[in-house]
């Protein structure tokens, strides 16, 4: 979905760049295929040539990330793609230099470090397609991409895929569009994004669920990892501060990776787990605020928004001022981001999976499992019949 985000208005601790959530179905067709008609507008051809850098070793692309210097009819702009749930961040920065703009490396302070930053590959894309709309309402755009891999001029692949991408309405949009589009011939993609093809390169799978029958410590493991990929996802989005899922969802791994310390605490050699703990807790109370102000704003924006104009006059200033507040708190949040002690929490939820510090113990998974349902059902019996909302929210983190 091409929706851009408004928050905050004004920054001091970034640049002025456009941000858009992307939520898009990719398909595949051959060389025969032909777009059906669909209701809308024809969207022109035009040619998009974009520059991909990497590292050498594709730590961006093995991260979930793509940053291209993106080439339309003499318009030059960086473009930089991030995680965030099941769609992906695009933050564009229109700048004619060269070389990586420095915003951009800060954002990727994690997946990249002190590496270098080089041209990885070249596409050209010819895209054509459709802008669908449904009572005159424009719900996704429909595009037919031919793409061309080139080196030193010459061309090495060539490849066309179907795009389906959400500019307003519900996902169900999508799906629509979907099954009309494989009637007509289209057929399932492989999920890589075209710097994935243009390099050859697989899409690393995560690390499967480990049978239910694995000893506990496997599953202590696997979900240590899982939690860490996904806290690891949604630093560079944080980081920028115009997304506020990119937080909410470091924030959810944060908690996330001390519910699992907390469960396993019987197989991990107490002080161990409790220093690692208390690092996350301390993250997640630097998360807190911003996350609070994320909330009131997104609340009072739609409040606003659902007013007539004379109403909606005095909330003005309130929201400004709730804006400001964030601003400054995300000034302090990208502080302790860069601390060291924020990258030595990194660095050691890293090593955990493989460094676990563990105790002999015959416990089970089972064991684990019924020992914090049990903890679960005892607090929702002491809680009333009806819970005010910090003992729902405490219960059910």
């Amino acid at each position: 979905m091409a929706r851009t985000n408004t928050l905050p208005s004004k920054s001091s601790y970034s640049p002025v760049v456009k941000t858009t959530v992307e939520r898009e179905i990719k398909l595949a067709v051959d060389d025969h295929f032909r777009l059906p008609k669909l209701p809308g507008t024809p969207i022109p051809r035009r040619l998009l040539t974009s520059i991909y850098y990497d590292t050498s070793q594709y730590d961006l692309a093995h991260a979930g990330i793509t940053l291209r210097r993106r080439v339309e009819r003499g318009k030059q702009a960086w473009q930089l793609k991030l995680p965030l749930m099941k769609s992906r961040q695009e933050i564009e920065l229109v700048d004619r230099q060269s070389i990586p703009p420095t915003v951009f490396r800060d954002l990727l302070l994690l997946p990249l470090g002190q590496r270098e930053l080089v041209p990885v590959a070249t596409l050209r894309v010819w895209r054509a397609g459709i802008r669908v709309r449904l009572d005159r309402t424009p719900v996704a755009d429909v595009t037919l991409d031919q793409v061309s891999v080139t080196k030193d001029g010459a061309v090495l692949q060539r490849f066309r895929e179907l795009e389906i991408e959400q500019v307003k309405g519900k996902n169900s949009t999508l799906s629509d569009l979907e099954r009309q589009l494989r009637q007509t011939g289209a057929r399932d993609h492989d999920g890589r994004p075209k710097l994935f093809r243009a390099l050859s390169l697989a899409v690393s799978d995560p690390e499967p669920l480990p049978a239910s029958d694995a000893p506990a410590l496997a599953h202590v493991r696997w979900a240590l990892a899982h939690h860490a990929r996904w806290l690891l996802a949604h630093d560079p989005g944080t980081r920028l501060g115009r997304e506020p899922e990119s937080l909410h969802q470091m924030r959810v791994a944060t908690r996330q990776l001390r519910a699992v310390l907390r469960a396993a605490r019987p197989l991990l050699v107490p002080e161990w787990a409790d220093s690692l703990r208390g690092e996350l807790r301390w993250l997640g109370r630097l998360l807190g605020p911003a996350r609070d102000l994320d909330v009131q704003l997104a609340y009072f924006r739609e409040e606003s928004e659902a007013l007539d104009a004379r109403d909606r006059r005095p909330l003005t200033p309130f929201i400004a001022q709730l804006e400001s507040q964030r601003n400054n708190v995300q000034e302090v949040l990208l502080n302790e981001l860069k601390s060291a002690r924020y990258l030595d929490l990194i660095r050691r939820l890293q090593q955990a999976p493989h460094d676990l510090t563990v105790v002999e113990s015959a416990v089970t998974l089972r064991d684990i499992a019924k020992q914090e349902f049990t903890k679960l059902r005892d607090t929702i019996r002491q809680a009333d019949h009806a819970p005010n909302q910090t003992t729902i929210h405490e219960t059910r983190i």
